[in-house]
Parts: structure tokens; C-alpha cells; sequence
């Protein structure tokens, strides 16, 4: 029973202190409902600006949003309706250029990974969805698509908060 009590306690801890970083923010782009560099997910009782967003391949190979800039105010709320125009798979995350860097590298190694959080969005083809976000800090934040080789083909955009 002396040998037991210390090992229980070992576990214990080991479990809470494992469960306590598994509830914490995610990953860039993964932070479920926390204020984010870009701001917070919106409220959806609250009036919001309507920017449809269209995610598409060019016939020379490219890949894009149109519109590529989008300039908010701060405390403005957004409600970006996206639209899978293009013949392949999108996604569409917003956070900073930097966080978007780390989380492509986290896309190559995980090319399959779903996004259904407050701020990204994984669309199908012809498929579409939403983001509500509220924009609480001035600044240049992107959007992207962080699926391997979209980033590299010119699938990034520009919201400016002014």
C-alpha cells in the first residue's frame, strides 16, 4: 500500500497535467474560442458586415480568393461567407502570416487535417460555409489555405484592421 500511494500520485498528475495542456489553445488556427491575434470569434446576436469570400483555381494554375484584400475597422464584426468555387478541396484560416507559416508546416506532415474552428474553415468542392469574427486589434492578419502546395500556388489573402 506504501508503494501504491506514491505511484497513484505520480498518475494523478501525470493525468491532470496532461489533461490541462490537451484543454488549453491549439495549434495557430486551433484556438476554439479564445482571443486570437486577429480577434475573437464573433456573436451571432450581434449585426455583422457580409464579405463573401470565393476560393477558386485560375487556368494558369493558380490559386486564389477573390477578393485577395479585405480592410475592417477595429471592433468590427465580420461574417465571411465562403464559397468553393475551384475544382479541388479549400480551406480558409485566418490568423497571422506567422502562425499561418507554423501551421502549414503542421499541414505537411498532416495533409488530411480538418478545419471546423471559429477561425478556418475546410470546404469541399461547390461546397460553402462561414466565419463570424470580430476584429479587436489593428494590424495585417491573412487568410489561407494551408493545404500542401494551395499556399504556394497563391491561395492567401489580406485583411487590414484599421
Amino acid at each position: 500500500m506504501k508503494r501504491t500511494l506514491p505511484l497513484l500520485g505520480t498518475l494523478s498528475a501525470l493525468l491532470l497535467t496532461t489533461g490541462l495542456a490537451m484543454a488549453g489553445p491549439g495549434a495557430a488556427g486551433h484556438g476554439h474560442g479564445e482571443e486570437a491575434p486577429a480577434g475573437t470569434p464573433g456573436d451571432p446576436k450581434k449585426a455583422a458586415r457580409v464579405v463573401p469570400i470565393t476560393m477558386k483555381e485560375t487556368d494558369d494554375g493558380r490559386m486564389v480568393y477573390f477578393p485577395e484584400k479585405v480592410e475592417v475597422r477595429v471592433g468590427e464584426q465580420i461574417r465571411f461567407v465562403l464559397k468553393n468555387a475551384g475544382k479541388a478541396d479549400h480551406e480558409f484560416v485566418l490568423d497571422t502570416v506567422e502562425n499561418n507559416a507554423k501551421h502549414r508546416i503542421a499541414m505537411q506532415k498532416n495533409p488530411d487535417m480538418e478545419h471546423d474552428d471559429p477561425n478556418a474553415r475546410r470546404l469541399a468542392v461547390s461546397k460553402g460555409g462561414e466565419i463570424l469574427w470580430q476584429f479587436t486589434k489593428a494590424g495585417e492578419f491573412e487568410y489561407a489555405c494551408l493545404i500542401p502546395g494551395h499556399y504556394e500556388a497563391g491561395m492567401k489573402g489580406t485583411v487590414v484592421v484599421k
